[in-house]
């Protein structure tokens, strides 16, 4: 399957210039000019474009791979598998949650929230804007997600997610016969192989582990679609931090 690389290369709704060096000739990049407002608003304008070239990608025959500074941009990539009526298992890979609500966050940092958004959790805004419907929770595989929130780790152990909190246990975890999304915060990888992330957390899986597990994945010849949440380009000061992600995005 062809990939279709879409970059966008925002940290929520602010641009991150370092980002735009990674586009190649056959890459879209979504840079819409966006008007003053909240977040949410701005946020909502510059995923609608993301939607669109996603569904456009899908209806091709191409595989959609949608690279961003932050793990909110996945809402717009699933607006864009729903409307090519693309209704995947997603596998979310990430050291933190991303499952805190307006009630649970200690910090209100919107970029703590996009899978709780994802499966109707939540901070709802964007997802309404896009015309969203929710990810069953039995739908979506959280792997690693080593550094949780009090209330977050309540709220996703009360809920219908499955949590792995060892990569290594989907190599033998019996996936439904459906395509599969993969959404890959590289902040995953353990913060003394990839450090120059916004939110490094120590003791994670390391570039060989998740070789096998992506490369475990990829074999099933279902990944359908991919998002990654990225270094920030400012901190990978050696550029060790991109050399690992991009290897591991490669794998998939």
């Amino acid at each position: 399957m062809k990939n279709r690389f879409i970059l966008t290369p925002y940290f929520l709704d602010q641009p991150i210039p370092g980002l735009e060096s990674l586009v190649e000739a056959d890459w879209v990049k979504n840079d819409p000019r966006l008007p003053h407002g909240s977040p949410q608003i701005r946020m909502g304008i510059l995923y609608e474009p993301l939607a669109e070239l996603v569904a456009m990608a899908v209806h091709q025959g191409e595989r959609p791979v949608s690279i961003a500074g932050d793990c909110c941009t996945s809402l717009g990539v699933l607006a864009g598998l729903q409307r090519a009526n693309l209704n995947p298992v997603l596998i979310w890979f990430d050291a933190h949650g991303d499952f805190n609500t307006w009630e649970t966050t200690p910090s209100g940092f919107l970029g703590g929230m996009p899978l709780a958004m994802l499966v109707g959790r939540g901070e709802q805004t964007i997802v309404e804007s896009l015309g969203v419907l929710p990810i069953p929770e039995s739908m979506v595989i959280l792997s690693d997600g080593r550094d949780l929130d009090p209330g977050e780790r309540e709220a996703l152990a009360n809920s219908q997610v499955v949590h792995l909190p060892n990569v290594m246990d989907l190599v033998d975890y019996d996936l439904p016969e459906v395509p599969i999304w993969v959404h890959f915060d590289t902040d995953v990888v353990d913060a003394r192989v990839a450090p120059g992330m916004n939110y490094p957390v120590s003791d994670g899986p390391d570039e060989s582990q998740l070789q096998l597990v992506f490369n475990h994945l990829a074999q099933t010849g279902r990944v359908a679609a991919i998002s990654m949440s990225s270094w920030n380009p400012e901190l990978d000061l050696d550029g060790r931090s991109r050399s690992v992600s991009m290897k591991l995005l490669g794998e998939l």
